[in-house]
């Protein structure tokens, strides 16, 4: 009806003509159609009149009647016979030759369709019979608008749930299919596709299934029209969130790789902006081995478009590979990150040991190792953090490896043979026990070879050897030794991806460390070294990396402990050359002192492919800001939580550094999105990550711009509680900074902080609270904004709740006491209207005994009814009425404060203020004292 008034400007001729004179366009609650109530010189019954104008000569009378058709409906459909001669009408009315008429018509379907189904018992068949065929006939209608008004008007229906299943599968899908056809009109098959991509989430999947999607995937190769392509690259996600991770995996994955080939830059954009609803439908195997290294090409795309498009979908598209309860959190039904209730460590194996408090640091993750199916609950109780929580890999290195590195395990002292069988030992039953536990790497892997027995054989023949031969021979049996390893490790190589198979290079490793200690004890082995070069006696253990692994040398990446701990030495050899080689050992030495190739290290983790977090952490490099988006950075700052995340708090090495870099950035915006997030951060890495690297950014924060500060200051309460008491009491003084603003105009940075005060007042003893927060709340009791001041009044009265909630009696007078000095004794009518309110939201929160109540703040308050401003006494009267006498100690009979409550009742009455006598008069409404209500009183 808003339309109407349009063509009364140019038609009001036309109206006086057929009865709408007194309709105007001040008439709005009018109903459209109110002229067939109306008389006429025709003296026709209004259905018949309804006719007459419907299929009138005059088109403005057909779109009357269109528009009009729901109040008619209102009208006429309690009686069945005028019921059906409407819809005959409407009938008749969608073949009119107008298209406005007809579009009309098609915008009053959904609401009339709405009001039938609420109204009659009929409606599916009545709706399937006369509507629904107009719905789908207008889908090829040759207007525009038309075809415009009947998509929108289908889709309304399908979300509502108005159309049968039997309607979708014979008369929707049908005439989507023949639009989409090859053959089709170009304009139309858009147009089809469009429909098809949208109501895919709104019917079953069945249904998509079967009708749908192979007519979707075919649109995807559409080579004739880009237009076609695009909208399905689009709409990529929603499709496979329609049909699932089996048909997705089938079906739409061969052709999303299509799509991103594409030759059209566009298509190629909008399958990086889907790319996180595609991930997240498939399967963690899928997700790794095929659409990570899809995702590097399209960042790689030569058109910037594409790459700017891709790097902002970057970090939601890692993000598809988290688990948070490896982390040791979870997600709640609002969306909050919250950390997972602690649960007792039972005797035994345990996949995933969660810390016995929130402070405690969760060590380690489902798919690592080091918390594999075989992981012991040693010092679970013990608060153990990141570098002890789980027994480390490098077993079978030397005492010096051992104690030079802040991540070796303590309990791994035995010497190195012992040590070498042990821990075979250890990582077989893990890969033997992999079937009763879950695990998402040995979800995905290929199987895993069995060496059970080569390495026995291999064991056996050493020790034998070492028995029998003397030790002039002990050289050459490890020479064969040696070989036998290496060759156990090449068999190895095609399953490097694994961490079980990583943990056995690890061991096979340190067993070839050990042939070549065993043999340089030997006199002839020292008249070798003297040709082919002396090994220094501080040479420390070998550490090999599975990763690398390749029939002629051993690899030189860290281990999965050293990424945990970067400063933990490693010395990088090549077996085969070093033995002939004496010179290799300078050039290793240096490549492990480089600061470069320790911060390679450092990045190393086995959540994600490694390249996806290589690409996310050059975000932060100005180059990106030149080449792909001056944005950039944000967009990485936006997506780090959900990475962390990800990451878990056992790789945050691989961010640290990152995070610094954005929080430090020159953008403002960089780091007010850091601040927002910083919070959720927190959670992600428990209370001693936090305390080592997000307080020191938060405190820098503290004293960066308003629009940066913003962000600490709405989740201020969220952060604080995280850390601990001691850390926590530092930032009591700090807290204070928040009253001063860049701008002073911004009151609702003052708002913020006298809300998170409420909040922040369970955090602190009484005490801190009297010493810090009370000066604030009585600062921004004083703030020139009256929303500030009002805040800060339920502000003092939490303050006030406070102590006597925790006995703090004489801090709690004391506070009485000065709120009477500053507020009932205020020169300024608005302190002395502000004492009235405290009192009342004391008395309305019962955050006080009532004996207390009525010494120290009665008295105080009743002398407000003297007040020169009428103002006051307004909020007087409202207190005293709606308030104190509403509750049951003041209403008890003998209460010998009830008659001094009442004397100041009666005397409001009678003020000759209107609004007081008012206020003091009317009766009060139960459960309707609200503050925002007291807040606009002035």
């Amino acid at each position: 009806m808003a339309g109407i008034p349009l063509y009364f400007v140019d038609l009001q001729d036309d109206l006086d003509d057929f009865g709408f004179e007194d309709y105007g366009p001040d008439c709005d609650s009018m109903r459209i159609t109110a002229f067939l109530d109306i008389p006429g010189q025709d003296n026709l019954a209004p259905l018949a009149r309804l006719e007459k104008y419907a299929f009138s000569d005059n088109i403005f009378n057909r779109q009357i009647i269109a528009r009009g058709l729901l109040d008619v409906f209102r009208d006429f459909s309690h009686n069945e016979e005028d019921y059906l001669t409407v819809m005959a009408i409407v009938v008749r009315l969608a073949e009119d030759t107008e298209p406005t008429v007809r579009t009309e018509l098609m915008e009053q379907i959904p609401p009339i369709a709405i009001f039938l189904q609420e109204s009659r018992q009929n409606f599916p068949t009545s709706f399937s019979e006369y509507l629904m065929p107009i719905v789908v006939r207008y889908l090829t209608d040759p207007n525009n608008q038309v075809r415009k008004a009947s998509q929108d008007s289908l889709l309304i229906l399908l979300e509502q749930g108005l159309v049968g299943q039997y309607d979708i599968e014979n008369k929707v899908c049908p005439i989507l299919l023949d639009l989409s056809a090859p053959e089709s009109d170009d304009e139309y098959k858009v147009e089809a596709v469009n429909i098809i991509c949208k109501m895919a989430s709104m019917v079953n999947k069945s249904t998509v299934e079967q009708l749908l999607l192979p007519r979707f995937c075919e649109l995807c190769g559409d080579g004739k029209l880009f237009q076609v392509r695009k909208v399905c690259a689009a709409n990529f996600g929603d499709i496979c969130n329609a049909v699932g991770q089996e048909a997705t995996e089938k079906n739409l994955i061969p052709k999303f790789f299509e799509l991103c080939s594409d030759s059209v830059w566009g298509m190629r954009k909008a399958c990086a902006e889907c790319f996180m609803a595609v991930s997240y439908t498939i399967s963690p195997e899928v997700r790794r081995s095929k659409l990570s290294p899809l995702f590097i090409s399209l960042i790689s795309d030569p058109c910037r478009w594409v790459r700017q498009a891709a790097f902002q979908s970057l970090g939601p598209f890692i993000s598809t590979f988290a688990n948070p309860s490896s982390a040791g959190l979870y997600i709640r039904e609002d969306g909050t990150l919250s950390i997972r209730p602690s649960s007792p460590c039972p005797t035994g194996n345990n996949t995933n040991d969660v810390p016995s408090s929130p402070e405690e640091q969760v060590g380690g993750k489902l798919e690592s190792l080091t918390d594999g199916p075989s992981a012991r609950c040693e010092n679970s109780n013990s608060g153990a953090t990141e570098e002890s929580s789980a027994t480390q890999v490098t077993i079978g290195v030397d005492q010096t490896i051992l104690t030079q590195s802040d991540n070796a395990d303590p309990y791994v002292t035995k010497d190195i043979k012992e040590c070498q069988i042990n821990s075979y030992q250890e990582v077989n039953s893990r890969v033997q026990s992999a079937e009763d536990v879950f695990n998402t790497f040995l979800y995905w892997r290929p199987p895993l070879p069995d060496i059970s027995q080569d390495l026995e054989l291999l064991q056996c023949k050493t020790e034998i050897h070492e028995e029998s031969c003397p030790a002039s021979e002990v050289l050459c049996n490890n020479c064969v030794a040696s070989s036998e390893i290496k060759k156990v490790l090449q068999s190895l190589q095609e399953h490097m991806d694994d961490p079980d198979v990583q943990a056995q290079v690890q061991v096979l490793s340190a067993a070839l460390r050990a042939a070549h200690l065993d043999s340089v004890g030997c006199y002839e082995i020292k008249q070798n070294e003297e040709v082919n070069g002396n090994y220094p006696e501080d040479t420390p253990g070998l550490v090999l990396d599975p990763n690398s692994v390749n029939d002629s040398t051993l690899s030189s990446l860290p281990s999965q402990d050293e990424a945990i701990n970067p400063s933990s030495p490693t010395v990088i050899k090549n077996m085969d050359s070093e033995e002939q080689h004496s010179g290799d050992n300078k050039a290793l030495e240096a490549e492990k002192n480089d600061p470069l190739h320790e911060e390679d290290k450092s990045k190393l983790q086995d959540i994600i492919p490694q390249p996806l977090l290589d690409q996310y952490l050059s975000m932060t490099d100005p180059a990106r800001a030149q080449t792909v988006d001056t944005e950039i950075a944000k967009h990485c700052a936006y997506s780090l939580p959900g990475v962390a995340l990800t990451l878990g708090r056992q790789n945050w090495h691989c961010l640290k550094d990152t995070y610094e870099t954005l929080a430090s950035d020159v953008q403002w915006k960089v780091r007010r999105t850091l601040a927002f997030s910083i919070h959720e951060l927190a959670v992600i890495l428990g209370d001693q990550l936090t305390a080592a690297d997000l307080v020191p950014i938060f405190n820098g924060f503290l004293k960066d711009l308003d629009e940066v500060r913003i962000g600490i200051l709405k989740h201020l309460y969220d952060f604080l509680k995280l850390l601990h008491a001691d850390k926590r009491r530092e930032y009591l003084y700090q807290l204070q900074e928040f009253v001063v603003t860049d701008n002073s105009r911004n009151w609702r940075f003052r708002y913020e902080l006298a809300e998170q005060l409420i909040l922040i007042l369970e955090l602190y003893n009484p005490n801190d609270v009297y010493d810090y927060l009370r000066h604030i709340a009585l600062t921004l009791c004083s703030d020139k904004v009256s929303e500030v001041r009002w805040i800060s009044f339920k502000l003092v009265v939490a303050i006030l709740q406070k102590f006597y909630a925790n006995s703090a009696n004489s801090l709690g007078l004391n506070f009485i006491n000065e709120l009477i000095v500053r507020f009932r004794h205020c020169s300024k009518w608005v302190g002395r209207q502000a004492f009235a309110f405290i009192c009342q939201a004391v008395v309305e929160e019962e955050c006080m005994p009532a004996d207390h109540f009525v010494e120290h703040l009665l008295p105080s308050l009743l002398s407000l009814a003297s007040d020169p401003v009428p103002n006051v006494r307004v909020l007087l009267a409202k207190a005293l009425r709606q308030t104190l006498l509403e509750k049951v100690y003041f209403r008890s009979v003998g209460n010998p404060h009830l008659e001094a409550v009442e004397e100041t009742v009666l005397v409001l009455q009678a003020d000759r203020d209107q609004d007081v006598s008012f206020f003091a008069t009317i009766k009060p409404k139960h459960n309707n004292m609200h503050i925002t209500s007291l807040e606009k009183q002035n």
